[in-house]
């Protein structure tokens, strides 16, 4: 099993920064595909920002919600098991819990359908 530990929500100012961590533990050696997803208040839960290992270790596929390029930045740290979301120019609609998720097949997570392993979310607040 996979446990994984977000940290990092708060409270912003439209147009201000928040940087989201995640960390994992447990089985962690198979965790091919780590990303984020949020979900607001009477919405379905969304697909923001993934990132993929593919064999090299230093070589990973990063890709992101139309939504959101150019504004988040998703990172990974193999050694340390752990994906970080930096988020710039958040705006009002952005409120949500944000979750950090994984996969261990070698696939993009684009769809919660898709997700092997879930955090417990965290609660990132972005006022007007």
């Amino acid at each position: 099993q996979v446990q994984l530990v977000e940290s990092g929500g708060g409270l912003v100012q439209a147009g201000g920064s928040l940087r989201l961590s995640c960390a994992a533990s447990g089985r962690t050696y198979n965790l091919y595909t780590m990303g984020w997803f949020r979900q607001a208040p009477g919405k379905e839960r969304e697909f923001v920002a993934g990132v993929r290992r593919y064999s090299t270790w230093n070589s990973y596929n990063l890709y992101y919600a139309d939504s959101v390029k150019g504004r988040f930045t998703i990172s990974r740290d193999n050694a340390k098991n752990t994906v970080s979301l930096q988020m710039n120019s958040l705006k009002p609609e952005e409120t949500a819990v944000y979750y950090c998720a994984a996969s261990d097949e070698f696939k993009q997570i684009t769809s919660p359908g898709g997700v092997d392993y879930w955090g417990q979310g965290t609660q990132v607040t972005v006022s007007s």
